[in-house]
């Protein structure tokens, strides 16, 4: 198997299971899921914006309307134990090692190059299951599971209540990618304080919630639903949307569509 970027090896973080994904350790603590009041980039105000994601008024004006909607009143939860979860997003290497095949869009043909190391995409929530059966058969130590949306977005702000900068966004997140046509390998950008990589962009994940269109008047994740929630944005996200806190549902794949996992002794 090809190895991690240079960037992703200047740290010790973990050893890797036999397929070459490495976790790491997420101590309890308490999360504010949304936030208390409203927070949208004050227009016209745009100083820390690059020049390619200036906010238009509309913009503006539709960030407050989803702010009020998606972000408020906002409710603690507390992660009771600790967990370990993956550093990076599962590599099209490691699907098919697994597997036996790559169902990713962006694949080697498409792409041009090897794309071991690139995140797989182009999976639904279901393949995702048959991949996690298939894994834990084959590990004989460890279970292995998709996070739950409050593990997802705790190890993701890493203890942080605030939204990321502009400037730390760019820094951490693979976005507004799609003009160069393709994801981007794992562990190239720069990790979040908690030692995690792409959190924000590259693909969006899947955790193991049902989604909730009433999240923060029922913050009890449901036990049954037809969707599932994604995180974290992808290469087609912008600076304006690219957040820890965005709850969405998704019915199927999409070539922008990736997940990590969540370990745990058997």
């Amino acid at each position: 198997m090809a190895s991690y970027p240079l960037f992703a090896q200047q740290k010790d973080y973990g050893s890797p299971n036999s397929f070459g994904m490495e976790f790491q350790k997420i101590e309890p603590g308490r999360l504010l899921v949304g936030r208390i009041e409203i927070e949208c980039p004050a227009y016209p105000d745009t100083r820390d914006v690059p020049e390619e994601a200036k906010w238009t008024k509309e913009d503006f004006e539709k960030c407050k309307v989803m702010a009020e909607r998606d972000s408020r009143p906002g409710f603690w939860v507390n992660i009771t134990q600790s967990y370990f979860i993956g550093k990076y997003e599962v590599t099209q290497g490691q699907w098919k090692e697994v597997m036996g095949s790559n169902p990713s869009f962006f694949n080697e043909k498409k792409v041009g190059r090897n794309t071991d190391l690139h995140p797989v995409e182009n999976v639904s929530w279901e393949m995702v299951q048959d991949f996690l059966t298939k894994l834990n058969h084959r590990d004989s130590i460890y279970r292995y599971r998709l996070p739950t949306e409050f593990e997802w977005e705790f190890a993701a702000r890493a203890g942080n209540d605030a939204l990321l900068s502009w400037a730390e966004t760019i820094e951490q997140a693979w976005i507004q990618q799609i003009d160069k046509g393709t994801t981007q390998p794992v562990g190239t950008k720069k990790p979040n304080p908690w030692g995690l990589f792409d959190m924000l962009g590259n693909v969006w994940e899947w955790v193991e919630d049902y989604y909730n269109d009433g999240v923060f008047a029922d913050p009890i994740p449901p036990v049954k639903g037809t969707v599932h929630v994604l995180k974290g944005g992808s290469i087609t996200s912008d600076l304006t949307n690219a957040t820890y806190l965005f709850h969405g549902g998704g019915p199927g794949n999409g070539y922008d569509v990736g997940f990590r996992l969540v370990r745990e002794i058997k």
